[in-house]
């Protein structure tokens, strides 16, 4: 039900819009029919508390060693700080670069040597941001469990990439689950469906013609 709940949410509010016809551009010159914004989440109380403790259940099942909680900048940042809450453990953030200043960090915040973390990220695309984080806070002397993601577009370079580094993630919702919901509610249809995982497999040289 959870699950459900979240797609709902993405849909209603769209976090994430759908629009095979007429793709998004997205900054890296990319086509895509489908276009996900999870900023919006946190502008409605009831569902910043759904996703939270989502993240939160989602930790203490598969992962009750974490001992800390790193949200990545900037979109996580909010999200870190709010499963650290509900689960008592302290937090720390992961800015995409070095501050040009002062100590220059990477992590801000205070970390443990050897302390286990779980990342947390709004959105997984191709992973290579993700990454970036993880790898950061390692150097940084913490130990990395595994990062949990709202959504990811389900790239096959982000599940090659994870599996090169070592690392894991999982999502609170998969493209899969996402794309039925979004039939069920009919905000697309079956044939936009295939569309959208035409484009999944190759995002870089997909085109709606």
């Amino acid at each position: 039900m959870g699950k459900l709940k979240i797609a709902d949410y993405l849909l209603k509010i769209k976090a994430v819009s759908i629009n095979p016809k007429d793709p998004y551009t997205w900054s890296s010159g990319w086509n895509s029919p489908i276009y996900c914004d999870n900023r919006k989440l946190l502008s409605y109380p009831e569902i910043r508390k759904v996703i939270a403790s989502s993240f939160a259940e989602r930790i203490r099942q598969d992962y009750p060693q974490a001992e800390g909680i790193a949200g990545v900048a900037t979109g996580a940042i909010a999200w870190g700080a709010l499963v650290a809450e509900e689960l008592g453990l302290p937090m720390v953030y992961i800015r995409s670069k070095a501050k040009g200043h002062g100590l220059q960090n990477m992590v801000e915040g205070v970390v443990s040597e050897a302390q286990q973390y779980v990342v947390i990220e709004d959105l997984i695309s191709t992973g290579k941001s993700s990454l970036k984080a993880v790898k950061a806070l390692k150097e940084s002397g913490a130990t990395v469990i595994t990062t949990l993601a709202i959504f990811s577009y389900g790239f096959p370079e982000a599940d090659a990439l994870f599996s090169e580094s070592g690392d894991s993630f999982s999502t609170l919702i998969t493209l899969e689950e996402l794309l039925q919901q979004a039939i069920e509610q009919n905000f697309l249809d079956r044939e936009q469906k295939a569309t959208i995982f035409d484009w999944q497999k190759s995002p870089a040289t997909w085109s709606a013609s």
